[in-house]
C-alpha cells in the first residue's frame, strides 16, 4: 500500500519570530510561530517543520520556548531543526516536544552524529537536512551547502546521498536553493536524480507556486512537499493542496 502524501508548512524561525526570503535572503517577519502552525494544524497540515534560521546560541532558548508553547497546541508531529551539534541538543529539543529533528549542517561536518542519533532514538526520529545547489564543479551537476546556505562545501550531493544514506537517517529534507522562494516549481530534476541514488523517504522543498506543483512533485518521487511562502500569504491554502492533488488520484489525508 502506498503511503499519502504528506503536506508539510514549514516555519523558518529567527529571534522567535517565522521569517521568509527568496533564495535564503532577504528575510522578512511573517508572523508568530506558535499561532501560524495552530492555524496550519487546524488547517490540516501533516506535519510541522521548524527551522531555526539563525540557530545562534543566544536563540536556543528562544526556540526551545516556541517549541513546548506549539507542541502543547498541535497535535501532528513537530520538526525542529537548526544548530544541532550533538546528542544532547537532540534530546533537549525531543524533552521541549519536537517528534523529530532535523539536521543540517552538523550532518556533513560529523556524519557519524548521525549514526549516533539514529542508535539512541531510531531513524524515525532523524531528518536530514541539505541545502543543495547546482553546481557545474560537481559530476552529479548539485553541490551541498552549509550554514543556512552561505557555504559551498564543493561536495557532490548525490555522491554523498548514497554514502552516507545508512546512517540511521529516517528522512532527507531536500532544499533546492535554486527554487527556494521563485514559486517557479519543486525542482523536478534534484528529485529524481536523488530518487535514482536512494529510497530513503524525501521531503522536496523549494519553488512550490501552485497547486499543480505539488503534484509534480509527488510524480517526480517525493514523499512530502514543503512550502512556506505560498501557505504564509495566503495564496494556497493546505486543504485546497489536498483537494487538488486527491483530484489527480494522489492519495491525501484529508
Amino acid at each position: 500500500m502506498s503511503l499519502a502524501l504528506r503536506v508539510i508548512p514549514c516555519l523558518d524561525v529567527n529571534a522567535g519570530k517565522v521569517v521568509k526570503g527568496v533564495k535564503f535572503q532577504d528575510l522578512q517577519t511573517v508572523g508568530d510561530p506558535v499561532e501560524l502552525a495552530s492555524r496550519y494544524f487546524e488547517a490540516g497540515a501533516d506535519e510541522i517543520t521548524f527551522l531555526d534560521v539563525t540557530a545562534s546560541v543566544e536563540d536556543r532558548s528562544t526556540i526551545l520556548d516556541v517549541v513546548s508553547r506549539t507542541a502543547d497546541s498541535v497535535f501532528i508531529p513537530l520538526t525542529v531543526g537548526g544548530g544541532i551539534r550533538t546528542l544532547q541538543d537532540v534530546q533537549t529539543l525531543l524533552s521541549a516536544g519536537a517528534d523529530k529533528v532535523s539536521v543540517g549542517t552538523a550532518a556533513i561536518s560529523s556524519p557519524e552524529l548521525l549514526d549516533e542519533i539514529g542508535n539512541r532514538y531510531g531513524d524515525q526520529v532523524l531528518v536530514v537536512s541539505l541545502d543543495i545547489k547546482s553546481s557545474a564543479a560537481t559530476k552529479s551537476g548539485y553541490t551541498i551547502t552549509t550554514h543556512g546556505g552561505s557555504k559551498e562545501t564543493g561536495i557532490d550531493a548525490l555522491k554523498w546521498i548514497e554514502e552516507n544514506q545508512h546512517r540511521g537517517i529516517g528522512e532527507l529534507l531536500l532544499n533546492s536553493m535554486d527554487s527556494d522562494g521563485t514559486k517557479s516549481g519543486f525542482d523536478l530534476e534534484l528529485i529524481r536524480a536523488i530518487r535514482d541514488v536512494s529510497s530513503l523517504p524525501l521531503i522536496a522543498s523549494g519553488g512550490a507556486g501552485t497547486v499543480e506543483h505539488f503534484a509534480e512533485a509527488e510524480r517526480a518521487g517525493a514523499s512530502a512537499v514543503l512550502a512556506a511562502s505560498v501557505f504564509h500569504n495566503g495564496e494556497l491554502s493546505i486543504l485546497e493542496v489536498k483537494k487538488y492533488l486527491e483530484g489527480q488520484n494522489i492519495e491525501v489525508r484529508l
